[in-house]
């Protein structure tokens, strides 16, 4: 299963964007211990109805200690505002890039550490795949993937000062999450930009097709879209920030890890979920690679961001079949 490689793959076989053009920081990553749940609060707020298709949830975190450590799993796309505290996003293949004032998150392959000088205060929105392609303009998620970039110099000056508005007015006590959300809000619609409505229907298809089963075959998807497998590659690739199967194999683990980190799955569903990966090492290393933690340590106390975040409200893009499906 498992095999050595070189160039731009894990060694897991997942392909992970080269660091060709930033510095390499091997001994970077925080050996830390994982801030400790009870110390952080991370709270969802819906948006708006128009804002739906585009923006899956606002948030705000809080977390007020001097220094916190924790896991951002492979996702689609976060604008973040950064009130207090600033740090570091440490990848895969070695890289790492400081924080901003606004952030964008561009979408990741794999699982990232997150290292902040506290006290920590951010809020923002979690973006949909399409979401990621009208505020980019289009921008690859695969070739602009595994980034986290002042959101002000990708997304223009208007950003930049929404940063500025939203933090200081936060800190002053001026505003509170509502306000926030309503600026964020408008300056996310204002910025789309419009999407081929055939590539607005193929993610939609995509998305269809990673909810029938947690482990969906590439065939199925192929004979459903008008494109040939090497267009609908490039195309997936392109919004998705993957190929059709290496991103079948990431929202595998990914959903894989939510199923297994929610106290309500029984053993047998548990059981059912491995089923659907070669052996307990595979499952392990999947779920490692994408989500950050082993399976064993998905229900512990040591993942505070992981566990809201691993939470099935984030994967509303797609719909969610039993374990065993």
């Amino acid at each position: 299963m498992a095999r050595e490689v070189t160039g731009s793959q894990d060694v897991t076989g997942s392909r992970i964007p080269d660091s060709a053009n930033r510095g390499q920081h091997p001994g970077a990553r925080p050996n830390q211990d994982l801030t400790s749940p009870a110390l952080i609060s991370l709270e969802y707020f819906p948006p708006p109805q128009d804002l739906a298709p585009f923006v899956t949830t606002f948030f705000l975190l809080r977390c007020d200690e001097p220094r916190i450590v924790d896991v951002q799993l492979a996702g689609v796309g976060i604008l973040a505002v950064f009130m207090r505290g600033q740090g570091d996003i440490y990848f895969r293949d070695g890289a790492s890039d400081p924080s901003h004032r606004i952030n964008i998150l561009t979408p990741l392959a794999a699982a990232a550490t997150v290292a902040v000088a506290g006290p920590w205060h951010s809020f923002g929105a979690a973006l949909s795949p399409l979401g990621w392609a009208a505020l980019s303009g289009g921008r690859s998620a695969a070739k602009h993937g595994n980034r986290l970039l002042a959101a002000g110099d990708l997304f223009g000056p208007a950003f930049a000062r929404l940063g500025d508005e939203l933090a200081d007015g936060w800190c002053e006590g001026r505003l509170g999450v509502a306000e926030m959300a309503r600026a964020m809000g408008a300056a996310i619609a204002a910025a789309l930009k419009p999407v081929p409505p055939q590539h607005v229907r193929l993610i939609g298809q995509v998305a269809q097709w990673l909810g029938e089963s947690l482990s969906p075959r590439v065939d199925r998807l192929q004979d459903a879209v008008l494109y040939s497998p090497r267009q609908l590659q490039r195309l997936v690739d392109q919004y998705f920030g993957l190929p059709p199967k290496q991103l079948a194999r990431k929202y595998r683990a990914l959903r894989a890890a939510s199923m297994l980190a929610d106290p309500r799955t029984s053993e047998a569903e548990a059981a059912a979920i491995a089923d659907k990966f070669y052996d307990q090492s595979h499952m392990i290393r999947e779920i490692g690679l994408f989500a950050g933690r082993t399976p064993a340590r998905l229900r512990g106390p040591d993942a505070p961001m992981l566990a809201a975040l691993l939470d099935l409200r984030n994967f509303r893009e797609i719909a969610s079949p039993p374990p065993a499906s």
